[in-house]
């Protein structure tokens, strides 16, 4: 009996494994662990969510990628951008803080951003929404960057107030509105956690600045006593492992516009990450695959009260930097998550909010790249108004609406570029001119590249009795693209030229067959395999005698 063969999508990374890597993908996986575990517990404060949420998105979604995802080295796990969407969206919803509904509507928030994306994989649509511009995405991390470190003040200072997920320029006002009841204390922890991580993340690197910070607030906490001071302490989080449950569907029309955005967020920064992490001789990042595991981690994560999760660059950094050569390592990762969800629990309850908010704002104040804008606005003008536009709108009206309006700018631009005709001479014999269009013509662009065809005809020095046009690009054909092909071969008639059609793909030959007019080139010989052959049999032809197009045909299908 043969041995039962592993499907190519579960464990692809496993593809090739070596026994010798084992040691390394364990070391990297608790490496990433120390820093992905206390993260990801500070991320789900930015959307007012218990830490045991960030938690648990550490180990269902985290399992789930590591069976399905396609890149070696990638953690995926929730976010700064993704929790600040989330925070947003469930504002923007009506969900309130603490609220007894508001982990069913994360739930259901969580699935619809799953079902979104293995509906985009169901589409093919993974290389279209890479095609997102980088001038909407840096806008858009700009705009994430400043209202999560403005929403982290009121912790980092000890203010009573919170106003997280409630947009920029709101909580900016709330922070000095409430000035008053700053607590001294928790100012010296927070400013003493910031300068710890960026302290060790300039000089030492490798060293978990997430897990040393954590460690140093629960301490202080645990043998100081900072909390009879005034420091605010997190919830206590209960201990054990996520049990299962039913989303939360009473919300679920509100939090559709909010899942989309988050869906786009979350593909573009896991294809991102994917992609920076491969190294040479690893396999390709398949866009399809990584909808399919984006997707189905966040759709089997819901169940579990898991955030909407997302390669993240710095937890995949460290899995990289510390040798991870598979999933095994995120797979170690998610059972140090479980250890610290069975055992651990109790102890979280020692961890300063300060200390959690300086973990959060050191990691979105990367996010505010202003010297990438200056170097964007030098090269490109048009990219850096672009991100300039989304990241003002971020800041203004809000995160939902930045992501809005940068994938409808990004549209803009995309069929803008495929708008401009693209004509190019390839040949010429005698009075025969052999054109190729470089761009597939469409309902938007055939008038513009059947005017360019003209003029770039009429603007020859010598006399053309006969156009080559190539169209190799014609991959998909249309009645309206034959319409134009059709007007543009009358149109040349009425200029004594005569049109002729090359390197048409299959495909599109096969439709266009279907008319008359197509028909009647084949039958007169105007259809050739390439350009040069359509030049050699319209000089021959002309040589011969070959007269003119007679005029139009008939506009019968």
């Amino acid at each position: 009996m043969s041995a039962v063969r592993r499907p190519s999508w579960l464990l692809s990374t496993l593809h090739g494994y070596r026994r010798r890597w084992i040691v390394r993908d364990v070391m990297a996986g608790l490496s990433a662990g120390a820093v992905v575990v206390p993260q990801a517990m500070a991320y789900a404060t930015i959307a007012n969510l218990p830490v045991e949420v960030g938690l648990y998105t550490c180990i269902v979604p985290m399992l789930v990628y590591a069976l399905l995802g396609g890149s070696r080295a990638m953690s995926v796990s929730t976010t700064s951008t993704i929790a600040t969407l989330t925070a947003t969206t469930l504002v923007s919803a009506g969900v309130a803080a603490g609220a007894d509904d508001a982990i069913g509507s994360l739930m259901m928030l969580t699935l619809l951003v799953g079902v979104v994306l293995l509906l985009a994989r169901a589409c093919r649509l993974g290389s279209v929404v890479e095609n997102i511009s980088g001038a909407t995405v840096l806008g858009l991390k700009i705009g994430v960057g400043a209202t999560v470190a403005v929403g982290q003040l009121p912790k980092l200072l000890g203010e009573s107030l919170d106003f997280s997920g409630h947009g920029f320029l709101r909580s900016l006002f709330a922070v000095g509105g409430a000035l008053d009841s700053v607590n001294v204390p928790t100012v010296l922890l927070s400013v003493g956690s910031i300068a710890t991580l960026l302290l060790l993340k300039s000089v030492a690197p490798r060293v978990p600045g997430t897990l040393v910070v954590v460690a140093g607030g629960m301490l202080l906490v645990g043998l100081g006593g900072i909390d009879d001071l005034g420091v605010d302490l997190i919830a206590p989080v209960p201990g054990g492992l996520p049990a299962p449950g039913i989303p939360d569907a009473s919300e679920a029309i509100a939090l559709v516009p909010g899942a989309l955005a988050i869906a786009v967020m979350a593909f573009l920064e896991s294809a991102a990450v994917a992609r920076s992490m491969r190294e040479a001789g690893e396999p390709q990042i398949d866009s399809d695959q990584e909808l399919f595991a984006t997707g189905a981690a966040n759709t089997i994560g819901a169940f579990f009260a898991a955030m909407p999760a997302a390669g993240g660059f710095s937890q995949s950094a460290v899995n990289q930097d510390a040798g991870a050569r598979s999933q095994l390592a995120t797979l170690t990762t998610v059972a140090l998550a479980v250890l610290v969800a069975l055992f651990l629990a109790p102890v979280l309850g020692l961890l300063p909010e300060a200390t959690l908010a300086a973990m959060v704002f050191t990691a979105v104040a990367g996010l505010i790249n202003i010297p990438e804008l200056v170097r964007w606005a030098r090269i490109s003008t048009m990219d850096f108004w672009v991100a300039t536009a989304v990241a003002a709108i971020g800041l203004t009206a809000g995160l939902l609406p930045a992501v809005a309006v940068g994938v409808v700018v990004t549209l803009v631009l995309v069929l803008r570029e495929l708008n401009i005709p693209r004509v190019r001479v390839v040949g010429r014999r005698g009075s025969a001119l052999g054109l190729e269009l470089e761009r597939g013509l469409y309902s938007a662009n055939a008038l513009a590249n059947e005017r360019l065809v003209i003029e770039t005809v009429t603007s020859e020095d010598g006399p053309v009795n006969a156009v080559v046009l190539g169209l190799p690009q014609q991959v998909v054909m249309s009645i309206t693209v034959l319409d134009a092909l059709e007007a543009l071969d009358r149109e040349l008639a009425q200029l004594g030229v005569r049109l002729h059609c090359a390197a048409l793909p299959p495909q599109a030959t096969v439709v266009a067959a279907r008319t008359s007019w197509y028909s009647a080139l084949v039958a007169e010989g105007r259809v050739h395999s390439k350009v040069d052959v359509g030049l050699a049999a319209a000089s021959a032809g002309m040589t011969a005698g070959g007269g003119v197009h007679p005029g139009e045909l008939p506009d019968e299908r």
